[in-house]
């Protein structure tokens, strides 16, 4: 994996969530760039309702979000609100509070790993429109024509998740194999000042999540091929990350009457 292009600026294709300008770094081009501390770094997350995850980190997620499978690719997210567009858990200063885990889809940024369609490997990218970027760095990216440390470190965590994506897709291939997942519903009951129910109950969201009741269906050779694999702690991981829904639906219900004034 390299840090810089052979060529002066080869195309990428594709988007990333959050990345509006994603450029190949080199120093020919950004030897004048680095970062610099900003008030708001989770800015960028606020609009984000869910974000994607890796499978190594179902346990720490466990203990702060619910992790679902999304899309046509079965992808597993972080559910961080209920409502598009908006993020329960990045306040007005654009931080995410200590308590709450910050998946490394989101930690990675300003950089990213882009694929270069006129070879095979991944170029380090760093979004040109971050506000932590600038010209005027207190952390460059480039010294004397070289990577710094803080350059060298970020391609060293891009590596490590480019890794850990490998590993979630393989991942996601396991228990779609063994036919683990099911379609849930997640509802509301509103209820008054005295806790009685008030209104019809409000569906919340429909996703994919793997089923206690399949796992448990399992052969014990199944079940041994899943534990081989280092499977079976992600899974009790989301499992247990579903009862967090009670978590965002509270959130969402205590920032309910500020969104509608």
């Amino acid at each position: 994996m390299e840090t810089t292009p052979t060529n002066a600026n080869p195309g990428l294709t594709g988007s990333v969530l959050f990345y509006k300008n994603p450029k190949p770094l080199s120093a020919e081009q950004h030897g004048g760039l680095g970062v610099k501390p900003v008030d708001n770094p989770f800015e960028f997350l606020r609009t984000a309702h869910a974000v994607p995850v890796t499978v190594t980190e179902f346990g720490m997620l466990a203990t702060s979000y619910p992790i679902i499978f999304v899309g046509e690719d079965t992808s597993p997210v972080a559910v961080m609100g209920i409502r598009q567009s908006e993020n329960l858990f990045v306040d007005e200063t654009g931080r995410v509070p200590q308590d709450f885990y910050i998946p490394a889809f989101a930690r990675r940024y300003p950089f990213v790993f882009a694929n270069d369609p006129q070879s095979d490997r991944f170029l380090l990218c760093v979004d040109r429109d971050a506000p932590m970027v600038t010209n005027q760095p207190e952390t460059p990216f480039f010294q004397d024509g070289q990577p710094t440390e803080f350059t060298n470190n970020a391609v060293d965590f891009c590596k490590e998740f480019e890794r850990q994506r490998r590993s979630t897709l393989e991942f996601v291939q396991l228990i779609k194999r063994f036919d683990l997942l099911e379609e849930k519903t997640v509802t509301f009951q509103p209820r008054n000042a005295q806790g009685e129910e008030s209104g019809d109950v409000q569906k919340i969201a429909d996703y994919l999540a793997i089923s206690e009741e399949k796992l448990n269906g399992l052969t014990e050779a199944q079940f041994l091929e899943l534990r081989q694999a280092g499977a079976i702690g992600a899974i009790y991981g989301h499992i247990l990350s579903l009862l967090n829904w009670n978590r965002i639906i509270q959130r969402a219900l205590r920032t309910q009457p500020a969104t509608q004034n």
